[in-house]
């Protein structure tokens, strides 16, 4: 599969069983809300990042087979063979042309797409977004969900360390939100109230799952303390 093409749909069908493993019996996994994922036509997951597992998480408890956006570098060796037959899309974060045509192509197909606004793993307090989610979200006429994400990494953890066996972890689904353009407003403005309504969802999410489990998010940004 070329890195612009459109992923099959019988990838996430299969691996999602690999995700719902690793959710339940690997990790304690709670779910809330899962009834918030429309059934049937194009969704976004927008979900919060703070660790490696998030991905497989999400595509394990997501009530519908998910597409999810995954960094590039992931796609190496058996990891990256499994990613791909799996269905799960290759996204440059220098750029991600290529993984919005995908994604934008399953979502025309009808299918879910799942995506980090954030772009890397950090605090995921989603404070900030990438346009990607609200471009997609316009363009693939999609309700989009969001997602909070929450244990999969502890103050002082890498962003790449597993989660300890069976750590209780709580993934929680919020009310759709639908964002469209007004035919009195360039694309330019409406891609950036999409975005603003995308972030504040989520962030708002975050914070009211956050405080109901008692799972606090992490206090640090690895990533970013190491690049400053």
């Amino acid at each position: 599969m070329s890195s612009s093409a459109v992923p099959s749909p019988l990838g996430p069908r299969w691996s999602r069983w690999i995700g719902r493993f690793l959710a339940r019996v690997v990790w304690n996994t709670s779910v809330v809300g899962a009834h918030h994922v429309p059934v049937s036509g194009p969704v976004l997951l927008a979900a919060n990042h703070t660790g490696i597992v998030d991905g497989p998480i999400l595509l394990g408890v997501a009530p519908r087979p998910a597409h999810v956006l995954v960094k590039e570098e992931m796609f190496v060796g058996p990891v990256g063979w499994v990613l791909r037959a799996a269905g799960q899309i290759s996204v440059d974060r220098d750029g991600g042309r290529a993984a919005l045509s995908s994604a934008l192509g399953v979502l025309r197909r009808g299918d879910v797409v799942g995506i980090f606004p954030e772009g890397n793993r950090g605090r995921g307090d989603a404070t900030n977004a990438r346009a990607g989610i609200a471009w997609l979200a316009l363009n693939g006429r999609a309700p989009v969900v969001p997602v909070a994400v929450l244990g999969t990494r502890r103050t002082g953890e890498s962003v790449n360390r597993l989660p300890g066996l069976r750590r209780r972890l709580v993934v929680e689904f919020g009310a759709p939100i639908v964002v469209e353009r007004s035919a009195t407003v360039t694309g330019r403005e409406a891609l950036v109230t999409a975005n603003d309504a995308i972030r504040t969802a989520l962030a708002d999410l975050v914070t009211h799952a956050s405080t109901r489990t008692g799972l606090s998010l992490p206090t640090d940004d690895p990533l970013r303390e190491r690049r400053g």
